[in-house]
């Protein structure tokens, strides 16, 4: 108890005493949101008034700080460009050199989306070598976890160059370098915020556990971890929660793979985790799921975990989905091949989120399925151009009222596909791809593959 109130008073009497001091994610080389309302915040000297100026725009900003040492301006962005400088002063003057204002989106997740070209990603020197984009912006979020939410982030920002996006999330690097080409040289700006082996557990707010116990007790089972700590909420309050009123575009969410361990509870966990980050930033911002790629998982825990991230993104507005299953191999579960999973996730921003008409972008998705006596007729989405790989699929099962599945048969017309098994006289079930390492078989007409499904 007297480390924690020593502690408090020496974080007290730093800000008291530094004047104005801002989180690291205020720095050079930052990038704020364009068209926007963005804010700035910080500490300075109680009552102390500072006064925010920028070479994009046309008056000044002025705010005092509060009794607890606390201060934060609000001001308007204007359309993309830079470099900017941004000044701040009171008893002292910080000055932010090299800030543009462009689209930031926010990447988290485990270890696929930590995942840099370092690690040894497929062409990963190739790509390296020419990703020389200094409109292209990296912040990433140093590990570490707290138990309650905090106010200062650890990270930097960095320009990217050939070194530095060696050291930069693959995904989030291509991504970025996609949208930054569409849109026309706007500037792009990635948060990397994850950890390899973190459940979403960690990644959600203990609001959420309170209010639903039985998420806390399913991941009490989890057994100890010397790499990451096993409570809930300590990413969120020490990665997220202090750049929430840091204002993005929107996120991708890559993970999946750790709660394989305790699937069951998934589904509402991750329902609950992004309708948490929605209202800590009072705002229903876009947050798209990447989907984990065919692994040896236990039973058939990684199917249950796709089937699941295939629901929460068609029943959560805002949402997406990004396919990787066929540009992996089933014997890695950091598959190498992480550029075309980037660029699908930019396609489907660009779509959704820019209105850029790139044709379609999105992999067939069941949509509902209809019992016709022996059949079952799955209606989809996206599913222009449906087609097998091979002559036929033999991934789809059936099931009965006794819950029990069966291999059945399968024909592709137009935009459903018709599924018979002479097993089951009334199937209310049925689902396609139902094995841990299960490697899609049947593809639209732009390629991209049809989702693992169960639906009844």
């Amino acid at each position: 108890m007297n480390k924690i109130v020593s502690f408090l008073f020496f974080t007290l009497g730093m800000y008291a005493s530094a004047n104005v001091h801002l989180p690291a994610i205020f720095a050079d080389h930052m990038v704020l949101q364009r068209n926007a309302t963005v804010n700035i915040w910080g500490h300075a000297e109680p009552n102390e008034e500072i006064t925010l100026t920028a070479d994009f725009l046309d008056r000044e900003y002025k705010v005092k700080a509060n009794s607890e040492a606390k201060f934060s301006i609000a001001f308007p962005t204007p359309r993309e460009g830079g470099p900017y400088t941004i000044k701040l002063k009171g008893y002292n003057e910080v000055i932010l050199k090299d800030v543009l204002l462009g689209e930031v989106w926010l990447m988290s997740g485990q270890s696929n989306m930590e995942m840099s070209a370092a690690w040894g990603i497929q062409n990963g020197e190739e790509e390296a070598a020419k990703a020389q984009e200094p409109n292209i912006r990296f912040f990433k979020v140093n590990k570490s976890s707290a138990d309650f939410p905090q106010q200062e982030i650890v990270g930097n920002w960095s320009v990217c160059t050939p070194e530095t996006m060696k050291q930069h999330s693959a995904v989030g690097y291509f991504f970025a370098q996609r949208l930054h080409k569409m849109l026309d040289g706007v500037s792009v700006a990635i948060i990397i915020s994850a950890w390899g082996g973190t459940a979403a557990e960690l990644w959600t707010p203990e609001q959420v556990f309170i209010e639903n116990p039985e998420l806390k007790e399913s991941f009490q089972k989890f057994p100890p971890s010397e790499y990451y700590p096993i409570k809930t909420a300590a990413a969120y309050n020490a990665m997220i929660a202090p750049i929430n009123s840091y204002k993005i575009a929107g996120a991708a969410w890559y993970q999946g793979e750790t709660n394989t361990g305790n699937f069951t509870t998934y589904e509402k966990l991750l329902t609950k985790m992004i309708a948490s980050w929605r209202a800590a930033r009072q705002e229903e911002f876009p947050f798209y799921i990447i989907q984990i790629a065919p692994y040896s998982y236990w039973e058939d825990s990684g199917a249950r975990i796709r089937n699941i991230q295939r629901k929460v993104a068609q029943n959560t507005p805002k949402s997406g989905l990004i396919m990787t299953a066929d540009v992996s191999t089933s014997d890695d579960i950091h598959p190498k091949n992480k550029k075309p999973v980037g660029e699908r996730l930019a396609n489907l921003v660009l779509k959704n989120e820019y209105g850029k008409h790139l044709g379609l972008v999105n992999a067939p998705t069941p949509e509902r399925v209809v019992f016709e006596g022996q059949k079952a007729v799955v209606f989809l989405q996206n599913a222009e151009g449906l087609h097998f790989k091979n002559a036929r699929s033999p991934q789809f099962e059936l099931a009965g009222k006794d819950g029990i599945y069966y291999p059945a048969k399968a024909v592709i017309k137009n935009n459903t596909i018709e599924i018979k098994s002479a097993q089951v006289k009334q199937p209310i079930s049925v689902r396609y791809a139902w094995k841990n390492t299960a490697m899609p078989d049947i593809f639209n007409q732009v390629q991209l593959p049809l989702t693992t499904f169960e639906v009844k």
